[in-house]
């Protein structure tokens, strides 16, 4: 992908390490990482709401009347409500 945009930043892989970097990290979080010779440092990691820049239906839903209709949303009276029976 890196040669067909023509980017010319070095990419690297973690081989067969995945495993170990993501052990006990819940799935789709991400992390950044820093090469410098043969160190690596992991210089960001976040999941959950950390995410959401990058899902841009979070923000849609953000911009409708009914929101993400979460239960912590506090909403006026005559706002349109969530149906919980």
């Amino acid at each position: 992908y890196r040669d067909f945009m023509d980017w010319t930043m070095p990419w690297y892989g973690a081989g067969d390490t995945p495993e170990k970097l993501l052990a006990g990290r819940s799935f789709g979080a991400y992390a950044c990482y820093l090469r410098d010779g043969d160190r690596v440092f992991e210089t960001y990691w976040t999941d959950g709401r950390g995410t959401e820049a990058g899902a841009n239906s979070y923000h849609l839903l953000d911009l409708t009347v009914y929101g993400r209709q979460e239960t912590w949303e506090d909403s006026p009276p005559d706002w349109p409500q969530l149906y919980r029976p």
